[in-house]
């Protein structure tokens, strides 16, 4: 009987794709010490947002969250992974920044780096992988999957022996950010990738944007694919993973072995539905399948924050005309792949292309570096009538050829010589005010109460039938 390890994503990419990011350390804590009990390969706890999102709007000090669960989760090991070269920032960062980011995450208690890359550039990844590994923890590549003319089977198992060969990852991520895998293409796409990996475990990352990535797990172990990654309902299906609950029933029904435990699984289920009860949260649910996903192929995770935004903004109205607009602009720029930071640079093209009227009359400055190789190599040539528009609107501040970034962590600790490289390089990732107003916000909270003692009394009095009740006073 083949066993089935489940990587859990419920504290990462769940909330990040059902709550836009919005879990807090207090949500998370009251359950880290069941879910260490679990049985998962490992929890996967931070990759990047989650960093910008604890700084700008939740007022947490990311490290600290990570070391407080860090003490209470000590027998499964806790994983993160870079953008590349882009970290927080949506633009490329200097080789020495992405060394410190990596240094800091393992010394804050990652045992598990990995790294992906919008243009599938192995040369980006090798940043972090090679420090990972230098300093002793377990490394993961992705092979980031989307649908175009360019993307192939044979472009992932290149990438694939890429990964094992220069960055001699311990596992390869199959990454579906945006949902768009199918039954069909899973059943020729693990086989051609584990042939060339071999025993290095190969593990299924999909979103239910769709209603297929449950169907894809299953077809893709039936494949020979070697772990799944999955949450907890009800932070799973909707945007996010297949729920841990029915792909382990699923697959034992199937024969294989799935090393977790469903008692503590419903226990912590419970504890994330009431937050989401008291909270308004929504809770996953099954997706429709839905063809027009395939052609903008907007990820899980910006697809909450987009309609957020656009709500924010009085446009929720456009949502769907800006979606076609991302089609046509991400086929445009040479198919980059609908993860971060591409599926954000793609979604603001759009919006100003539909709002301003004419396309491409204003272009931000990463969309001019994107087109001009500053982000790695691209895979598709971008429409030349579009490069024109590019390079003629956009700022004349960028050169038309890339230049090396200098390094900046010397210059960051004679900057800040009293601070500690975690405050350091989240200082160079966020500029302006934003580290200031976070640390100004005091403590952060660790206790989660669902309901006031008053409130307690009375639901229980009102399932007890109890009409009549007195209050003393106590001096």
């Amino acid at each position: 009987m083949r066993e089935i390890p489940v990587v859990d994503t419920t504290l990462r990419d769940a909330h990040q794709c059902l709550w836009a990011t919005r879990m807090t350390t207090a949500h998370m804590l009251p359950v880290a010490e069941k879910m260490d009990n679990i049985g998962y390969q490992r929890i996967d706890l931070a990759g990047t947002i989650q960093f910008d999102v604890c700084i700008r709007y939740l007022k947490e000090n990311p490290w600290e969250r990570m070391r407080l669960m860090r003490q209470r989760i000590t027998k499964t090991p806790l994983s993160s992974f870079t953008r590349s070269k882009n970290l927080v920032s949506f633009d490329t960062v200097p080789d020495d920044v992405v060394a410190l980011w990596v240094e800091r995450l393992v010394a804050n208690g990652f045992r598990e780096i990995g790294s992906f890359d919008g243009l599938n550039d192995v040369d980006n990844m090798l940043a972090t992988l090679d420090i990972a590994r230098k300093l002793g923890v377990k490394t993961f590549g992705a092979l980031s999957y989307c649908l175009s003319p360019v993307h192939t089977d044979e472009l992932y198992v290149k990438t694939a022996k890429d990964l094992v060969k220069r960055g001699k990852v311990d596992a390869i991520w199959l990454k579906d950010a945006g949902g768009l895998l199918t039954v069909d293409r899973i059943r020729t796409l693990v086989p051609a990738v584990k042939k060339v990996i071999g025993n290095i475990p190969l593990e299924l990352h999909s979103h239910c944007m769709t209603g297929l990535a449950p169907l894809v797990y299953l077809e893709g172990i039936k494949a020979g694919a070697d772990r799944i990654h999955a949450s907890i309902a009800p932070l799973a299906n909707g945007n996010a993973q297949p729920a841990v609950q029915s792909m382990a029933s699923n697959l034992r029904g199937m024969g294989f072995s799935v090393p977790v435990d469903d008692g503590l699984i419903d226990e912590v289920s419970e504890h994330f539905r009431r937050i989401a009860e008291v909270e308004g949260k929504p809770m996953g649910t099954p997706q429709e399948y839905d063809a027009f996903h395939y052609e903008h192929q907007v990820p899980g995770g910006m697809m909450s924050n987009f309609r957020q935004q656009l709500a924010q903004a009085g446009l929720s109205h456009l949502f769907q005309k800006l979606l076609e607009e991302v089609a046509r602009v991400r086929t445009e720029l040479g198919y980059p792949i609908m993860i971060t930071p591409f599926a954000q640079l793609v979604g603001t093209q759009a919006v100003l292309n539909v709002v301003q009227g004419e396309r491409y009359k204003t272009v931000p400055d990463e969309i001019k570096k994107y087109a001009l190789g500053y982000y790695g190599r691209l895979l598709a040539p971008v429409a030349p009538d579009v490069l024109d528009r590019i390079v003629a609107n956009g700022s004349p501040k960028i050169a038309l050829k890339p230049q090396p970034l200098p390094p900046a962590v010397e210059k960051l600790r004679k900057e800040y010589p009293n601070a500690s490289d975690d405050e350091r390089v989240l200082r160079f990732m966020f500029a302006g005010n934003q580290m200031d107003e976070m640390l100004a916000a005091g403590p952060m909270k660790t206790d989660y109460v669902f309901e006031k003692p008053l409130v307690t009394l009375v639901r229980e009095l009102a399932e007890r039938k109890i009409t009549r009740v007195s209050f003393t006073r106590v001096a």
